[in-house]
Order: structure tokens, then C-alpha cells, then sequence
């Protein structure tokens, strides 16, 4: 997902200078080559694991406290899982600024990076932000402690329904499996009892 990723954050930059999505690929391909599209992976696969912990773990959480009796209840699988959601979206945004920061090679960030360069690296020392120490030092050099919680909001709108949804399909599917299972050993157990 990936390429994808770097593709979407390059076509949604303010005044992206790409006509559509075979165009940036393409462009993208030409100047920066193959391994433009993987800048983010390292980082990708770092913010997804503490994302996934905190999800899970407040899911976890949310649900002992709403519904102690894990019984099907939808309403407290959407409201934990929206707000499982929210908390583990807000905790991981430096990561996802970070990595949107490598996906777009965002020209404000580039050049500054030449700006303030010690001696004998001028110009051109650093043509890409690469790696993910390299984004941290350029976030908060250009934007401070606050600049690593750039869209933070847009983040937590954004993955509260599609996490909400997710877990109340999840419980849903789990519920009316186990409801299956449990009728039909329910009726075995009848039949062998009548033999």
C-alpha cells in the first residue's frame, strides 16, 4: 500500500503540481526513482504497530467498563471502537506527520533543509528527507513540538467511523457465528438425548 499511500498524500498537497494519478507516478518514477515510493516504509510499519497496541488495548479497555458482560451490544461496540479509534489516531500522529513529510518531500521542508546547514554542507547536501530520524529533526525544526500534531483533528474524525464500524461488523459476525454454533450443538445435543 505503500506506493499508493505516497501517491494520495502527493496528489491531496496544496497546489500539487501533478495532473492525476498517472502523471504523479510517472513524474514521481522520473525524478526520485523506485524507491520514492518505499521513503515511508520503516516509518509506515512503525507508527501501524503502536497504533494497533493502543487500538486494541483501549478497545479492550472500553469494553470491560461499557459492557462487563461481553454480551452482543452494538452501541457499545461502536462507542468503544470509535473512540479506540480516536485515542490511538491522535497518539500516532507524529508518526503519520513524519511520514506524510517523506511521502510529499514537501518543498517548504526540502529547501529549509539546505538553509541551515553547518559548514561546507550548502546547497544540495540533502535532496530528500529520508528516513525517519531525518523527518523528526525537520518537523521540529520547522514546526516545534506542535508541528508533530499537524491535522490531529482531521486524523481523529477520519479514523473514528471507519474504526467503529470495523468493530461493530467484527462483533456482529462474531455474535451471529457464535449464536450458529451454539444452536447447532444446542440441537445435537437434543437429538442425542431423545435417542
Amino acid at each position: 500500500m505503500n506506493p499508493a499511500e505516497v501517491v494520495k498524500q502527493r496528489m491531496q498537497m496544496y497546489n500539487s503540481p501533478y495532473r492525476g494519478v498517472l502523471d504523479c507516478i510517472g513524474a514521481v518514477w522520473q525524478k526520485e526513482g523506485a524507491a520514492a515510493f518505499y521513503r515511508s516504509y520503516t516509518t509506515q510499519l512503525t507508527m501501524n504497530v503502536p497504533f494497533q497496541a493502543f487500538h486494541f488495548m483501549t478497545y479492550e479497555y472500553l469494553q470491560e467498563r461499557l459492557n462487563p458482560h461481553r454480551q452482543y451490544n452494538p452501541s457499545s461496540h461502536m462507542l468503544s471502537g470509535a473512540l479506540a479509534g480516536a485515542i490511538a489516531a491522535a497518539v500516532t500522529t507524529p508518526l503519520d506527520v513524519c511520514k506524510t513529510l517523506l511521502n510529499t518531500q514537501e518543498s517548504l521542508a526540502v529547501s529549509s533543509m539546505s538553509a541551515g546547514q553547518g559548514p561546507g554542507q550548502g546547497q544540495g547536501a540533502h535532496r530528500h528527507i529520508s528516513g525517519l530520524a531525518h523527518a523528526f529533526r525537520t518537523v521540529y525544526r520547522l514546526g516545534g513540538l506542535k508541528g508533530f500534531f499537524k491535522g490531529v483533528q482531521a486524523r481523529v474524525i477520519y479514523q473514528m467511523p471507519s474504526t467503529a464500524i470495523s468493530w461493530s461488523v467484527y462483533e456482529f459476525f462474531k455474535y451471529g457465528l457464535t449464536k450458529h454454533q451454539h444452536n447447532k450443538r444446542r440441537t445435537q445435543t437434543h437429538l442425542e438425548a431423545e435417542m
